[in-house]
């Protein structure tokens, strides 16, 4: 039986997400705009909450 590291498994897996989101993304209609609109929120959403951990870690260590 062959043991498949979990590494190997996600860069497969990240590979195959690639390819089929830039098939999603030059298709027709509507689907390269939803796409870019679905990354900027996805983008925003982070560096919010990301701002907002840092703030609470600061947060943290600071005298009040």
């Amino acid at each position: 039986m062959d043991t498949i590291t979990p590494m190997n498994i996600i860069v497969d897996n990240i590979t195959e997400m690639i390819s089929l989101f830039s098939d999603v993304a030059m298709g027709a209609g509507l689907a390269p705009l939803l796409v870019l609109i679905g990354g900027l929120l996805v983008a925003f959403s982070m560096g919010v909450f990301g701002l907002l951990t840092l703030g609470a870690v600061g947060d943290l260590f600071t005298a009040n």
